[in-house]
């Protein structure tokens, strides 16, 4: 059994605080990688979105070419959900309710996905969504 040396088990003089403080900025460095993974995400699925509204439009294409970019996407990469027909749908109707790529880059990409999926099936209208994407960045609210 090997025992612990004497210079491990007493810290230096200040080295408690400065542990504390290197974890908390390892921990504020964590959150902003997840802030960051989360907006890039909803602005993918916004583009997403947005592209499906322009080939529907501009191509006629219906409801069923959603179930195969769901299949297709799910098949090229099948560690990563979110692909499934209900999402892209989401996608569609995400991008639908908020055409301007400005406001969903500086406000709507701060929420998770699923805080905006609430407010998209939850609430009636642009102005009050606005609102509560507004209060909810501002106040840390959680998706209930």
């Amino acid at each position: 059994m090997s025992e612990t040396p004497d210079s491990l088990n007493t810290p230096p003089e200040g080295y408690s605080d400065w542990l504390t403080d290197l974890k908390s900025r390892i921990h504020c460095a964590q959150q902003r990688a997840t802030l960051a993974v989360n907006r890039e995400l909803v602005l993918l699925y916004w583009q997403i979105g947005q592209d499906i509204l322009t080939r529907q439009a501009r191509q006629g294409w219906g409801s069923k070419v959603i179930e195969r970019l769901a299949q297709d996407l799910r098949s090229a990469f099948p560690e990563m959900k979110g692909f499934s027909p209900r999402n892209l749908k989401y996608m569609r109707a995400f991008a639908e309710a908020w055409p301007d790529s400005e406001f969903v880059q500086q406000a709507a990409a701060q929420l998770p996905w699923g805080h905006n999926l609430v407010l998209l099936d939850r609430l009636p209208g642009p102005e009050t969504r606005r609102w509560y994407i507004a209060q909810a960045i501002e106040h840390n609210w959680s998706r209930n």
